[in-house]
């Protein structure tokens, strides 16, 4: 009997929680987002994009930096919807396409890939094959208790593709996210098969080869299974319950380089940094985060809180987004990645050295698990001056203004 491998399915366990991001959130979230995705292009292609989508930890980082609760089931939502209207008008330059989305959306992404592939010659057979059967895969043949209600398609211009999609368990107050990427999905039979469209994409299940039988059969083998045969199988993140980012939740040694990082002016001496004088220490914080998202090592996300001091949470977890600090960022990221595109790196480079000088004061940097909790008092006392605001309304000066004086 063909024998189901899952060993490269990705999955990251979310509480559910309900809520709309605000419009001045969602428009900041497709402007940075697009433009992390441009600079993780021009420096390491478009499949480093679709490779990192396919990462949970990254995944939930990338959704901190951008503001979104860093627990949460809505940042899946909220971050793919942001990036589709983003990357997808820049198909030409990027050559990354997104397909569907949440509830009715994720029915079109059969009809959106057909589309795609009239435009650019893509497989569109093959594509949708793919795209049902890993909503087929996650939604039946795993026997875990979550019905997807999203869905979304990633596609690059050669065909590589990554699928991102979420289902919900309403009896565990639970959703679970499930990552795809074709160049590591294993062949769901024995039979080894390479998609027509061109580029190698490893083993896959094709339901209209000569052995579709077997594989049908395999199918329905799986779904026979029970839920504890099959989940360790699986790669997978469970995040915790508590809306809250505690000290226990974020790698305290990285972090603190971090914030130190930004408020160490002597570094600027560093020759590449240069190009970030006159940058405000607040916004060199969230540029550090940021840097880190589109240049770190996959196991530098671990703790994906930690991206959350990058421009904290529409709910004010761990403290309300600093608009004014987002969007300085977002001008400096868009300003380094048009710069690039015409042969002038240079403030590229300085992002990119954000990552490298953090982590070098990471060897000797000595956390204080007490200054954790000060670093949020600061940032909400301070939230008014950077135009903090939550899904609750604007930052407002503390009462007692001594609350300031916490260093």
């Amino acid at each position: 009997m063909p024998k189901l491998h899952f060993n490269n399915v990705r999955s990251a366990d979310l509480p559910l929680h309900y809520g709309q991001v605000p419009p001045w959130l969602a428009q900041r979230m497709s402007l940075l987002g697009g433009a992390i995705v441009e600079s993780i292009v021009l420096e390491y292609g478009k499949g480093a994009v679709l490779s990192r989508l396919s990462d949970p930890f990254w995944f939930q980082a990338f959704g901190c930096v951008l503001g979104m609760d860093w627990h949460s089931s809505g940042i899946t939502t909220s971050v793919m919807g942001a990036l589709k209207r983003a990357v997808n008008p820049k198909f030409k330059d990027l050559g990354i396409y997104i397909c569907g989305g949440k509830g009715r959306h994720s029915r079109q992404t059969p009809l959106e890939l057909m589309q795609l592939s009239d435009k650019t010659g893509l497989d569109g057979d093959a594509l949708v094959r793919s795209s049902k059967l890993t909503a087929k895969v996650d939604n039946t043949a795993i026997q875990d208790g979550f019905q997807l209600y999203l869905h979304t398609f990633v596609v690059s211009d050669t065909g590589e593709w990554t699928v991102v999609q979420q289902g919900m368990n309403d009896a565990n107050g639970m959703a679970r996210r499930y990552h795809w990427h074709s160049e590591q999905v294993k062949s769901f039979v024995e039979t080894p098969h390479t998609f027509i469209y061109g580029k190698n994409q490893g083993e896959i299940l094709n339901m209209t080869d000569v052995d579709a039988a077997r594989a049908k059969t395999s199918m329905l083998e799986i779904v026979k299974e029970k839920p504890s045969v099959m989940l360790p199988e699986i790669q997978r993140m469970v995040m915790p319950s508590h809306h809250d980012v505690r000290a226990k939740d974020v790698n305290l040694k990285r972090l603190g380089s971090v914030l130190n990082l930004a408020q160490d002016r002597s570094l600027l001496d560093f020759e590449s940094l240069l190009l970030l004088e006159g940058v405000g220490p607040r916004t060199i914080q969230s540029l550090a985060l940021v840097s880190e998202v589109i240049y770190g090592a996959p196991s530098r996300f671990t703790d994906p809180a930690r991206f959350s001091f990058a421009h904290g949470g529409k709910d004010g977890h761990p403290f309300p987004v600093p608009t004014k600090v987002y969007d300085e960022t977002i001008n400096i990221l868009k300003t380094s990645v048009e710069k690039a595109k015409i042969g002038d790196a240079d403030k590229q480079a300085a992002i990119k050295s954000l990552t490298v000088v953090a982590q070098r004061m990471e060897k000797d940097f000595e956390p204080d698990a007490g200054a954790f909790d000060k670093v949020i008092a600061q940032e909400r006392a301070e939230s008014y001056k950077h135009g903090g605001r939550t899904v609750f309304g604007k930052a407002k000066p503390p009462a007692d203004q001594d609350q300031l004086k916490l260093f």
